[in-house]
């Protein structure tokens, strides 16, 4: 933003918020004498490596990036990318009577405010300037009423940063020598990571069990079936479908009566095979029934509070297909472009003026008669909620609707979820009557049997005729859905005009979505929920964690991962023991706690550096939560990797973690009857049952000798590689592997159409023959045809032309390779490819969505937005929701940024002009500069050399960047 140069009564202001796009608005807000800057995120933090650790600093500091023998004093660095942006903000400064730090409302807000004074050391009056929607109105207040820096928000967030640093960078190494390189531990990204992985143990340990009953539908008049189902032409229905509920005062089992195991929880309830509930089917035939009782309940539903983070994510789910960084990007949108408030709150509160607007609304919209007298009032907030924003609703002191915002896809469509959660939370209750019939009858054998039937009607709709919430089950009935029964009264009779067996199976639990994850983590109180979208994308991008539909699949890997953090740091996993940490942060945060003491026990122990107990002991035994991180990690002989990694499956057969992926194995390496395979990536671990384990150790593997080659005399044989199955020969011993005499083997991938325990030594010996030469063209220049990574090709110098199908490679002639290169070279994409897969109409775009094979892989599609399956995604198992899903994310990122090409172009020109310029000067001054080489060459060498070695520091300090959970 170019500050202006006209200055306001009272100087000139310089104002920082975080990001351009909220710049832009609030600049035009405020008008002249105020300069709007742009900080784009922190612009200060810990180091990412050793790397960008001051010289000064030696040992564990480098390393960590905190000082933990002082105090735990963090090393702070500008960023990099940063150093540029804070210049600017500098020079702004300088120019500037007062700064105001606008930056966000919560922790992480008020901690990059303190960053930026420590970095700017204004000298003007600073202020801190808090709103939590960005309105004219709001904006110019918050201008006239600024407060001071909240220092303890900053130590809570510095303590919570420091915290997730140590946790981090000392439990990762762990993980890179027992498990697997690049693998990253986190206080919360650990802890959500357990709990789908208990998820798919349940479901692994799930056993299930059939059961059924019986559905009757009775009339309450005689005559035709079909009449009495139609009602009758009237309008109450004339039947009523009741299922069995009691057999001789027994009541039938249904699936909550089932354990995890397949077995009956209680010897009470009566369990119906399929032989014994069609014979009561069919004794029940001709039975006479009658209601035994009629049972009235009125109905009342209150509408939901406002939403906050999580339950904004979780509806965004349900109802619009959005994962939670989805639905995050989006309302980040919404937010710095003035409609909606703040949307990291754990608050349900409404002001007063969002109230006075929903009820305007509510009165325009659906009339008085929906309006309760006073205004609804949510107090209610999460445990230890930050600090007191609002929910999160439409901007302002009057709500735009939907259609007056102007929005379009994912924008409005979270706009309008929003706008009708808010307006709903200000309308009356629903109420009606609830109804339940019990139907008795004694069958031709003489059991008496009772059937049960409940009803729902709604007599007036209150909120709901702005809003109904989703649920997580997709069987789950919503709660505007009525269920009319016929009008009856105990005594009445009722025919069965029919009796059905139904069979029925438990399920194992289901897993988490995001939702569900969400939900599940805010309730045991891990974590802050405006960090759940970006830790369950942590685990997504780690490859702990794996998406099938909308359902989150814990890898094989994280099953080790799991397994080592809680057999050796149980406590950094306990879900108690991460809440009751986020307890302690939060009693930083207010006061009542000091930072230091509390990190040194975490991190040496229950005294500190000088006590006598033991930390390990602290940290998995069952003492005082906070234990000795420090002693945990330092102890690692009793980790045994092989252990750690190994899963029985059954038969003798193992599953295990390795390092390139996860293998079943039976017996031991180069042992008589030793049996190994592959495991797919994308495997569930329920679905690894012992016959599944079985398939796989069956499917051929290994090397498979296919002869000898009769001309060099070399042993063939066609292998399964990382990229694929491919054929090699076999060059003998001593043949040299390295220098200016290595030999490399020949080799070459197999066809598509080729397959790894068929392909003949011909087939072999011809594939190696490529790439083969098919002629040379009028001027000599050969003509070669080759197989490469996108497929058969010609190649005549620097010009390459496809081929259609890869057996063209030994058929195609000459003249045929000339008419190819006779046409003119196709520029651009070639011709489309017909799609993979058809997913059906996108709900934003509201075009049909395919998946289609592209240069980098398989993509999904809408004709505008193009996104790439993620790794845990294939072409066979993609469904339509997780294609919309990863349009919406693709989206809500927003447009790729265009390099500066014609910039470059521009410099390059430019130093041609100069080159020219300058020979003749070069030719006058040669000798000169040959004196200054010799001169500059010895420091020349040695800036390379520290060049090299800070190159070195820092790709040795990227894993552990990646090691730490963001701040939260």
């Amino acid at each position: 933003m170019s500050p202006t140069s006209e200055t306001a009564e009272g100087g000139r202001r310089l104002v920082i918020v975080e990001s351009p796009a909220k710049a832009k608005t609030i600049k035009g807000y405020l008008g002249p004498g105020y300069v709007v800057e742009a900080s784009v995120g922190h612009i200060r933090d810990l180091p990412s490596g050793a790397a960008e650790v001051p010289e000064k600093y030696t040992g564990e500091v480098r390393r960590l990036g905190v000082d933990v023998e002082h105090d735990f004093q963090p090393i702070y660095v500008v960023n990099a990318d940063k150093k540029a942006q804070v210049r600017k903000l500098k020079e702004l400064l300088a120019e500037s009577d007062e700064l105001f730090l606008a930056t966000d409302e919560d922790r992480e807000g008020e901690a990059i405010a303190w960053h930026l004074q420590e970095v700017l050391k204004p000298k003007v009056p600073v202020h801190r300037m808090v709103f939590h929607e960005i309105t004219k109105d709001a904006i110019r207040a918050a201008v006239a009423n600024p407060r001071e820096l909240n220092q303890r928000m900053v130590d809570a967030q510095e303590t919570r940063r420091i915290l997730d640093r140590l946790y981090g960078y000392e439990v990762s190494p762990v993980l890179w020598k027992k498990v697997m390189p690049k693998l990253s531990a986190g206080r919360v990204q650990s802890v959500a990571t357990r709990l789908v992985v208990e998820r798919e143990r349940e479901r692994v340990a799930f056993r299930s069990a059939e059961y059924w009953d019986l559905t009757g539908t009775f009339s309450t008049s005689p005559g035709d079936a079909g009449a009495a189902l139609a009602g009758g032409g009237s309008g109450e229905p004339s039947s009523l479908v009741a299922r069995l509920a009691t057999v001789d005062g027994r009541r039938v089992a249904q699936g909550r009566d089932f354990g995890a195991d397949g077995r009956l929880k209680s010897s009470q309830v009566l369990h119906l095979d399929e032989t014994n509930a069609r014979a009561l089917a069919a004794a029940l035939a001709e039975t006479s029934f009658a209601v035994r009782s009629v049972e009235s309940k009125p109905y009342r539903r209150s509408p939901y509070a406002p939403f906050r983070t999580t339950t904004l994510q979780q509806e965004a789910s349900r109802k619009l297909g959005f994962g939670a960084k989805a639905t995050m990007q989006v309302a980040q949108k919404l937010y710095e472009n003035g409609f909606i408030t703040y949307m990291r709150t754990d608050s349900t509160i409404l002001s007063d003026t969002a109230v006075a607007a929903a009820r305007a609304q509510v009165t325009q919209l659906y009339g008085a008669d929906y309006l309760p007298e006073k205004p609804r009032v949510y107090a209610g907030k999460v445990k230890n909620a930050q600090e007191a924003h609002e929910a999160i609703r439409p901007s302002g002191d009057r709500f735009r609707t939907p259609a007056e915002t102007g929005l379009t896809g994912e924008q409005f469509r979270l706009y309008e979820l929003i706008w009708k959660r808010t307006v709903a939370s200000q309308m009356k209750d629903a109420t009606g009557d609830s109804v339940t019939v019990k139907i008795g009858g004694v069958s031709s054998d003489g059991r008496d049997a009772e059937f049960t039937a409940s009803g729902k009607t709604i007599t007036f709709h209150g909120f709901m005729k702005a809003y109904v919430e989703g649920a997580d089950d997709p069987n789950a009935e919503l709660d505007d859905r009525e269920r009319r029964l016929p009008q009856v009264t105990q005594g009445d009779p009722l025919s069965a005009r029919e009796m059905t067996a139904d069979g029925h199976a438990t399920k194992p639990p289901a897993r988490y979505t995001e939702a569900t994850l969400v939900k599940e983590l805010e309730e045991r109180e891990i974590g802050r929920p405006s960090t759940y979208a970006s830790i369950i994308g942590t685990i997504l991008d780690r490859g702990y964690v794996f998406k099938k539909g909308t359902a989150l699949v814990p890898s094989f890997l994280s099953f080790a991962v799991v397994n080592l953090l809680e057999t050796h740091f149980g406590r950094l996993v306990d879900y108690d023991f991460t809440a009751r940490m986020e307890d302690d942060l939060d009693r930083i945060a207010r006061g009542e706690a000091q930072s230091v003491p509390w990190l040194r026990r975490f991190y040496f122990g229950e005294g500190g550096q000088d006590d006598g107990a033991g930390a390990a002991d602290a940290g998995n035994g069952d003492g005082d939560h906070l234990g000795g991180l420090k002693e945990l990690v330092t102890d690692l002989g009793a980790i045994d990797a092989r252990e750690i990694s190994s899963f029985p499956v059954g038969n003798g057969i193992v599953l295990r973690v390795g390092r390139y992926g996860p293998y079943v194995e039976r017996g031991e390496k180069e042992t008589e009857g030793h049996q190994r395979a592959d495991v797919p990536d994308d495997l569930a671990p329920d679905e690894l049952t012992v016959e599944h384990a079985e398939e796989l150790l069956a499917k051929p593997s290994g090397d498979f000798e296919l002869g000898t080659d009769p001309v060099s005399g070399h042993q063939i044989v066609a292998k399964d590689g990382r990229y694929g199955p491919y054929v090699t020969e076999i060059l003998p011993e001593g043949t040299p592997k390295t220098g200016k005499n290595a030999v490399k083997p020949r080799t070459a991938s197999l066809f598509k159409s080729m397959a790894l325990d068929t392909v003949t030594l011909d087939e072999a010996l011809r594939l190696m023959s490529l790439p083969r030469v098919v002629g040379t063209d009028a001027e000599g220049v050969e003509i070669t045809a080759q197989n490469g990574r996108y497929g058969p090709y010609l190649k005549k110098g620097t010009d390459s032309r496809s081929l259609t199908e890869e057996e063209q490679l030994f058929t195609i002639t000459l003249e045929e390779a000339l008419a190819i290169y006779a046409q003119p070279k196709q520029r651009g994409r070639a011709a489309a490819k017909p799609p993979l897969k058809e997913l059906g109409v996108d709900p934003v775009s509201e075009k049909p969505v395919v998946v289609k094979d592209g240069r980098f892989g398989p993509y999904v599609t809408d004709g505008e937005t193009n996104a790439t399956l993620r790794t845990a995604d294939s072409v066979e198992t993609i469904t339509p929701e997780r294609g919309f899903e990863l349009l919406a994310e693709k989206r809500a990122k927003g447009p790729a940024k265009k390099t500066a090409k014609k910039a470059t172009a521009k410099k390059t020109a430019a130093k041609k002009t100069t080159a020219k310029k300058t020979t003749a000067a070069k030719k006058t001054t040669a000798a000169k500069k040959t004196t200054a080489a010799k001169k500059t060459t010895a420091g020349t060498t040695a800036t390379k050399a520290t060049a090299t070695k800070a190159t070195a520091a820092k790709k040795t300090a990227a894993a552990a960047k990646k090691s730490a959970d963001g701040p939260e």
